[in-house]
């Protein structure tokens, strides 16, 4: 058993001792030909008049203006290069109590005057530049876009020199980047905990920053806790022996936007699941975590390596979080931020470390420059997830994968309209918190439009266009723009003329701006054509089900089955629907993808026996995949349920999760 505030043995040797050499890279990043120096660090440019300002009379001067339309920063004039963040993690008062120094290269020659930075419900106590004190001021609030912070630099700075920004501050009760958990909240209910999730712009809300993708700087990291600690860069040495505070260091010599900053504290101990990985988790649940994801950790690694190139980050970790976490995973470099909902007792849901893997690669090394292209992330991130499938599991797995895959996004068509912008590729975000676009969209839809490159240009010679675009836009961020035009120019100094005659036909634009489903493929049915033909079976109202139905299934064929009934026009009776729960067991397994897919189709039908299941789910699970089509349909049936159920789990939540169901439910 462990005191208060003490750390096992086990646990400090990795949290103390653990050094990682990140191997060199194994290639060198080439520049994009037809880009400016400008372009490669994300602005457009724009001519100013000569007479719009005083210190410049004689000429006309070039700045650049952000493409990011989420971020207030001034990024076109101030660009980040370094990150130092040093927190104290106060549990008793859930803050972060400390400072944040950022060193800004200017990007002008004297012609900016005060630097702008992104916050959102942050304290902010003092300003300081070399130990003096600058003017500064939290203007008024920008919705959905925070406050942001004006910090005087009267003579300017000449272009490329280093300005420090030395920034005290706190987290407030209103920060939306932080989830704060009582002991009683945690799976062993022995100690507070506090974990991060800054994408897609609550960085903000933790500290002064250029909250944007388009801005990558590399990061230290010195975080005080009385518990371990985990953070999105490399474990450095520190003692973290005996009780009461203890300093954790870390450093991420990659640059990194700012969403990918990352900790998180509790009561945490780690075990070995690969030769480059460890697992860290509550000490009650390491070892199923351990089980769950130690047989294909190495596998993964070695496939996606084979198909992009090297890992650049040195260790590959995954944080299991307590179960209230929003997302499936969250990729974090170094440390994965995981759904503990992954951890389901049979290996069939660790395609999400396949993907939060293929992230080390798409999103986190490579980047989107602004959430209107977040496909760019996803969509190529899916794709390589599914390409890493097939190689372990077999080519068939791909569809298989994909065939899911679509059966969400129709889902997402049909919530939104299938003319909505968010359906798009590209979507217009001025004026618009990301959180309210996300979906499956640019996974899947972005997915369908690399797959339709792939099966357009064929497999082998897509395949020698992938590591090609991550060697050119390693290190940096991109549009939609550039990503377009990376494919051209490869494929146009390929040598192929039947490739070219073929990519001169692509309709970017009906692609990139085309709202709703794309075309969809003729997929390879082998490994759902089982489960297909077992739901043609439950539409004929005479069919006597027996669970050997599903014994050969797996996890994920068991799902395609649950989907398709999902579909039925009209759906099934209520007994129907009992009859196949009670069949099947399906309620009682560990597996929340099974248990959400049967529960929805149980609430379609009525079953209101299966209210107490459905309820007990949402009370235990903060994941939206699950969690907002559950209320959603909750809500249709018993509203003063599901509004019941939402305000006796509120706390439960993260903001995020909060947000968007509040939303869902019509309570903003």
């Amino acid at each position: 058993m462990r005191g208060s505030g003490s750390i096992t043995k086990s646990s400090a040797l990795f949290f103390r001792n653990i050094q990682i050499t990140i191997r060199s890279p194994s290639f060198i990043p080439s520049s994009p030909a037809s880009l400016t120096s400008a372009r490669r660090i994300g602005y457009r440019h724009i001519q100013t008049p000569s007479h719009t300002h005083s210190h410049s009379h004689n000429h006309n001067y070039t700045t650049m203006a952000p493409r990011d339309p989420n971020t207030l920063a001034n990024y076109g004039e101030w660009l980040t290069k370094h990150t130092t963040v040093n927190f104290k993690v106060n549990f008793e008062k859930q803050r972060l109590e400390g400072s944040v120094l950022l060193e800004l290269e200017s990007l002008t020659d004297k012609k900016s005057q005060e630097v702008i930075l992104d916050t959102n419900h942050l304290s902010v106590l003092s300003v300081k530049s070399n130990s003096a004190d600058l003017q500064w001021a939290l203007k008024d609030t920008v919705s959905p876009y925070g406050s942001p912070l004006h910090v005087s630099v009267p003579e300017g700075l000449p272009q490329g020199d280093i300005l420090k920004l030395d920034i005290a501050l706190e987290t407030t009760k209103d920060c939306v980047g932080l989830q704060w958990m009582t002991p009683a909240q945690t799976g062993n209910k022995k100690h507070p905990y506090v974990y991060s999730q800054c994408q897609a712009i609550l960085a903000r809300s933790i500290f002064p920053c250029q909250d944007t993708p388009d801005v990558k700087s590399t990061f230290s990291f010195n975080i005080t806790s009385p518990l371990p600690v985990v953070a999105s860069g490399v474990p450095l040495p520190a003692d973290a022996q005996g009780d009461g505070d203890k300093l954790f260091r870390f450093e991420q010599k990659v640059p990194i936007p700012s969403y990918l900053f990352a900790l998180a504290s509790g009561d945490l101990e780690t075990a070995p699941i690969g030769k480059r990985s460890v697992v860290a988790t509550g000490p009650e649940a390491l070892q199923e975590a351990k089980w769950e994801l130690e047989n294909d950790m190495d596998k993964f690694l070695e496939v996606a390596e084979k198909l992009v190139f090297d890992y650049q980050w040195g260790q590959y970790n995954v944080l299991v979080l307590p179960p209230s976490f929003a997302y499936g995973g969250m990729e974090n470099p170094i440390f994965t931020f995981a759904t503990p909902t992954i951890v389901s007792g049979d290996r069939q849901n660790v395609d999400v470390i396949a993907h939060e893997l293929s992230h080390s690669w798409s999103g986190n090394l490579v980047g989107c420059a602004s959430w209107e292209h977040f496909w760019l992330n996803e969509g190529w991130t899916t794709y390589l997830e599914r390409r890493i499938g097939a190689a372990i599991h077999g080519a068939p797995q791909f569809d298989f994968s994909a065939i899911i895959g679509w059966k969400s996004l129709e889902d997402s068509v049909d919530l939104f309209g299938a003319d909505h912008e968010f359906t798009k590729l590209i979507i217009n975000h001025k004026g618009v918190d990301p959180e309210d676009a996300f979906s499956s969209i640019p996974y899947e839809k972005g997915f369908h439009f690399l797959y339709y490159l792939d099966r357009l240009v064929g497999r082998e010679h897509f395949d020698q266009f992938i590591p090609h675009y991550f060697k050119t836009w390693a290190r940096k961020s991109l549009d939609s723009f550039e990503f377009k035009q990376t494919f051209l120019d490869f494929f146009e100094s390929y040598g192929n003329d039947e490739i070219k005659e073929k990519i001169a036909q692509i309709p970017w634009e009906e692609r990139f701006y085309s709202p709703g489903l794309p075309p969809k493929p003729e997929f390879n049915t082998a490994y759902v054509d089982s489960c297909l033909a077992l739901a043609e079976k439950w539409k004929q109202a005479d069919y006597q089900p027996s669970p050997e139905d599903i014994a050969s299934f797996t996890a994920n064929q068991t799902l395609v089955f649950l989907q398709a009934v999902q579909n039925f026009k009209p759906c099934l009776a209520v007994e129907r629907s009992h009859l196949l729960g009670t069949t099947y067991n399906i309620s009682s397994s560990k597996n929340v993808e099974l248990k959400t897919a049967y529960y929805l189709i149980a609430l379609e039908a009525g079953d209101k026996s299966e209210f107490s299941g459905v309820v007990d789910l949402l009370g235990s699970v903060g994941r939206m995949k699950f969690v907002r089509p559950l209320y959603r349909k909750l809500n249709e049936l018993d509203r003063d349920l599901a509004v019941k159920t939402f305000k006796e789990n509120k706390d439960f939540y993260p903001s995020t999760t909060k947000g968007q169901l509040a939303k869902d439910l019509g309570l903003n």
